[in-house]
């Protein structure tokens, strides 16, 4: 028992310690005492394995190999932000809130923007059990052997926590950190890093976490999310988080106007070169979390949040050449081959040039020294021209009117930016886009497939469209450049298993032009199946909730086009899945058909979230504000007065919980 009661006070001494170091960074003893104790702690689990902890410190040192990571489920789903540039930006935010707020008084709460790896991590009974990427918001990987090795995330929490709940922030790599490693690196003779950003990335992807242990990683959160967890405000969330024992800049700041909000901006636009990490705006958000439901989401970011980015930096360097790049639905994008120049922490080659009109409107010719940003920090773009450096015999840019792959004429539309090659079913990249898009995450998700992989099966002629990859074997496949035996299986497995794909993620994949994720999830649910879908008219299509005549005409032009026909019926053959569902339709009904409901407030026996899918598995649409157009407002529990008055204004009819559940 003593031996036991000193491997318990040993952990929780180290614990107190590691937080003191790397949370608070208060350090109460030296580097040496800590490593000695640890050391000690080692030993007498080594001798007593019969008391494993898996919070114990010990374990931050990593050693855990891992081949493949795993891909999870986010069981709540990590949203991306809409971004801003100005003043104005997040004034038209502000007018949008309040509009479906209405009078209530609305406060925010402002947090730095760091430039890190977005990461969730999941504690149950205050033990970390899971860390997933951030992946594609829907689905991450699974790195919790390397996230236990980050000093500053906490293994086993402190206080008054939750039972369950997930924690999101970024993981971080310190300017002193970086510079250190990359010091080390040029003294072994190896190339530096680029920049902490994508090297903190990285570091989550390594195999042996005993590597990324070595790393002097950090880790900061900002947003709890979970079920029934006693959080009134975000700036709440955001102490107790602290108190929990996560490390939470103090950067934070509670502000009651939008004066205050940009007076927060603007002092940290000055001082952010002065903060031990990288970042790249600031991050706004509505403060109370009642608030922050009422204003729910669009299909990508809360309406309840706004990144305000920085001015991205810029420099000037030599365009080359201008090249031309055909996409999945034909659409002809020109690109300017740079030389090379280091933007943000990276070097770049290559910017976007949009379309004709922006070539034309800069007046960017090749030969030009051009002025380049990384637009949103991510795609480099090009901003303008320094005309004082154009070469004597400098010719205007003539964009082309032959598709650079097949040659056919390219063909422009009225109003559209875009010039598109319409030779869809002969044109390489165009075919070999459509099935890298059948292939992606977000549609099919088919293991074993990359797009590398796709373009080498169609140069071989084993492809010519999607429906072509359930008729690959192992033996056609082995003979491939880069394709061993294991990889072979792995596709043929992946191909066979993407027919257990729902409804609407197959009609996603088909990649029809202007039908998204949110655009076929509303496809699938109003017509249930491939047949009532492929027989419907553009007035039909329109009156489905949110579908409008570019997307209703598109649709209809896909299944009136017999190469595509033939090829859904290739697909229904192989197994893929045309219908909704049974288990998925036994919950669905048209009773709330052509009616729209507003929820607001907290209710007794659902979560709003419950409530808005019941609205629609039953034919109704949700919306986000009162308008004469709402057939009813479900109000809970501390409704704002703002909405009860709008709706009695327009004579729009209150029910409760209750009275919703009896219409169903």
């Amino acid at each position: 028992m003593e031996i036991k009661q000193k491997i318990e006070n040993l952990r929780t001494e180290l614990r107190e310690h590691n937080y003191n170091y790397y949370v608070l960074d208060n350090a109460t003893i030296s580097d040496f005492e800590f490593d000695m104790k640890l050391k000690e702690l080692q030993a007498l689990e080594a001798k007593h394995p019969e008391f494993y902890d898996a919070s114990s410190p010990t374990l931050r040192v990593g050693g855990t190999i891992t081949k493949n990571f795993e891909t999870v489920v986010h069981e709540h789903r990590m949203y991306s932000l809409d971004n801003s540039y100005s003043k104005e930006d997040l004034e038209d935010w502000e007018k949008r809130i309040q509009k479906i707020l209405g009078d209530a008084q609305v406060e925010f709460t402002c947090e730095l923007k760091y430039d890190g790896a977005s990461i969730s991590i999941t504690y149950e009974n205050g033990l970390l059990v899971r860390g997933l990427t951030r992946g594609d918001g829907f689905q991450g990987d699974d790195v919790t052997s390397n996230i236990k090795t980050i000093r500053s995330v906490p293994l086993q929490l402190k206080g008054d926590y939750p039972p369950k709940f997930d924690i999101r922030g970024e993981i971080v790599l310190p300017f002193e950190g970086f510079a250190k490693m990359n010091q080390e690196r040029i003294e072994n003779g190896e190339d530096p890093y680029m920049n902490p950003r994508n090297t903190a990335s990285g570091s989550l992807k390594l195999q042996d976490s005993a590597l990324v242990a070595e790393r002097p990683l950090d880790c900061l959160l900002y947003s709890i999310v979970g079920v029934n967890l006693g959080i009134e405000s975000q700036f709440q969330m955001l102490e107790k988080a602290r108190s929990f024992g996560f490390k939470v800049p103090k950067a934070a700041t509670l502000c009651k106007t939008t004066d205050e909000v940009l007076e927060f901006i603007e002092y940290w636009d000055k001082h952010r070169h002065e903060l031990p990490y990288e970042t790249d705006g600031v991050v706004i958000k509505v403060n109370s979390i009642q608030h922050q439901e009422e204003l729910g989401y669009t299909s990508k970011s809360p309406r309840w949040a706004m990144a305000y980015k920085f001015k991205a930096e810029q420099v000037s360097t030599v365009l080359n050449e201008i090249t031309y790049q055909v996409g999945r639905t034909g659409a002809i994008t020109p690109v300017a081959n740079l030389k090379p120049v280091l933007l943000a922490g990276t070097t770049v080659k290559r910017a976007s040039l949009h379309n004709a009109d922006q070539i034309e409107k800069l007046d960017i010719r090749e030969g030009d020294t051009v002025f380049v940003e990384k637009g949103g920090e991510i795609i480099p773009k090009i901003v303008g021209v320094d005309f004082t450096k154009r070469p004597i015999h400098s010719q205007p840019t003539q964009y082309i009117d032959h598709c650079p792959e097949c040659n056919t004429p390219l063909e422009r539309s009225e109003g559209d930016a875009k010039h598109y090659c319409p030779n869809e079913y002969g044109c390489p990249p165009q075919i070999t886009g459509r099935i890298q898009h059948y292939i992606s995450r977000k549609a099919m998700d088919i293991e074993g497939l990359g797009g590398e992989t796709v373009e080498l099966l169609f140069k071989e002629g084993l492809i010519e469209n999607y429906a072509d990859l359930y008729l690959l074997t192992k033996e056609q496949l082995i003979p491939l450049e880069r394709m061993a035996e294991k990889s072979a299986e792995n596709l043929v497995k992946g191909v066979a298993e993407s027919v257990k794909i729902p409804f609407e993620r197959v009609l996603f994949a088909l990649g029809i032009r202007f039908v998204g994720e949110t655009v076929a999830k509303k496809l699938a649910r109003a017509y249930k199946n491939i047949d009532g879908l492929m027989m419907a008219t553009v007035e039909e299509l329109m009156s489905v909730d949110e579908i409008g005549q570019r997307i209703a005409e598109s649709v209809v032009s896909f299944f009136r086009n017999g190469i595509n026909i033939e090829i859904i019926s290739r697909l229904r053959e192989y197994g893929v899945q045309f219908e909704v569902s049974a288990d998925k339709l036994e919950n669905q009904t048209d009773i709330l058909k052509g009616q729209t409901f507003v929820v607001s407030g907290v209710f007794e026996n659902l979560g709003r979230d419950e409530l808005k899918k019941l609205i629609e598995d039953n034919g109704g649409k949700v919306g986000s504000s009162i308008s004469s157009k709402t057939s009813y407002l479900v109000a809970g529990d501390k409704m704002g007065p703002s909405k009860r008055t709008k709706a009695e204004s327009l004579g729009v009819p209150i029910i409760s919980e209750a009275d919703f559940l009896n219409m169903l």
